[in-house]
């Protein structure tokens, strides 16, 4: 634990993003995203910050490894590929299906007893093949799947009550809470219901980087360890197949990351470095290419990130732009784009 007294909660406010990313189009400023950066250095410092780092926002599945760690805390005896999973986004291929029915039967659960919503696989490629054979949506197909059957057997372990388990007031969603609030180091402003049906916690996205900080600088053993380790031996388990943060993960030694819809990215390095952040748009192709201009803030090799400069724009068939980092964020030139 990090300290009994969390600082207040992040105020509750329109955030003041500013730009992140320009979307150029042969050569011309065709479109601009907004967002925030920031960059935390080893020390646990701001080193770069860009937009609005301390307003209330929804960190959406990039807490993940945070729910994961609180679940660890109370007991979850995973490791590996399962604890991976149980923090992870995944794409709903079979090996993520299975996984998920692995802890279920741990757990003395079948399918049945999830709580999240139904949903077709994440993963484009799997979701289309769902499509053509006929499937139709399940409970073990949503991407949040690995998370719930841990949530239920972490309740199961304890003697608490399943059917309930994500209600806000659940002894489970509690030490949730309080796992959010150790790590971020500030209290939790306002407590919503997320696309899967779990509980949602706001922090500020410094909050964010901080937690991840901690996680990847847990002492050896510890349920902050056990969550970093298994993601990242296993990142296609808390992911998928070509998603770019295994890819991301596999390109960095030593790199935890985690992805969240509506443009949220988190990073951080063994030492503790880190990165958050939040594209103010949602958009997708903005996540990838600002997070990674942050890491390179936070010192990694250039080399290393050269295959995360974001989806080439296409007109025609051809590349004729693409989407890149401020240059107040990557104030080295770019190659320019088409």
């Amino acid at each position: 634990m990090y300290s009994s007294f969390p600082a207040p909660a992040p105020v509750v406010r329109e955030p003041l993003h500013a730009p992140v990313a320009h979307l150029i189009r042969g050569g011309v400023v065709e479109g601009v995203h907004y967002g925030s950066v920031v960059v935390l250095g080893a020390d646990g410092e701001v080193q770069f910050q860009l937009g609005d780092i301390e307003a209330a926002f929804y960190p959406r599945s990039a807490l993940k490894p945070v729910q994961a760690v609180a679940m660890v805390r109370a007991g979850l005896p995973l490791d590996g590929e399962l604890l991976s999973l149980a923090a992870a986004s995944h794409s709903g291929e079979e090996r993520h299906l299975d996984g998920a029915r692995r802890i279920l039967a741990l757990a003395g659960l079948t399918e049945a007893d999830l709580r999240n919503v139904p949903d077709m696989p994440y993963g484009t490629e799997v979701r289309d093949r769902w499509i053509r054979e006929g499937r139709q949506p399940s409970r073990l197909a949503q991407n949040c799947s690995g998370k719930h059957a841990a949530m239920l057997w972490t309740a199961k372990l304890n003697g608490w009550t399943l059917d309930d388990c994500l209600d806000p007031a659940h002894p489970l969603q509690q030490a949730v809470a309080e796992a959010v609030e150790d790590l971020t180091g500030q209290h939790i402003a306002r407590t919503t219901v997320d696309g899967c049906g779990a509980p949602l916690f706001s922090v500020s996205l410094h909050g964010l980087a901080r937690a991840v900080s901690r996680i990847v600088t847990g002492a050896p053993g510890t349920p902050q360890a056990r969550v970093a380790d298994a993601m990242r031996a296993y990142p296609e388990m808390a992911s998928g197949a070509g998603r770019d943060v295994a890819a991301l993960m596999a390109a960095v030694p030593g790199l935890l990351a985690k992805d969240g819809f509506e443009g949220v990215q988190v990073a951080a390095l063994p030492d503790g470095r880190a990165v958050a952040v939040k594209i103010a748009d949602g958009a997708n192709r903005a996540r990838i290419p600002v997070a990674a201009a942050a890491l390179e803030r936070a010192g990694v090799d250039p080399e290393l990130l050269s295959g995360f400069q974001g989806e080439a724009l296409l007109g025609g068939g051809r590349a004729v732009g693409c989407v890149r980092p401020v240059r107040s964020l990557d104030p080295v030139a770019m190659p320019a784009c088409a």
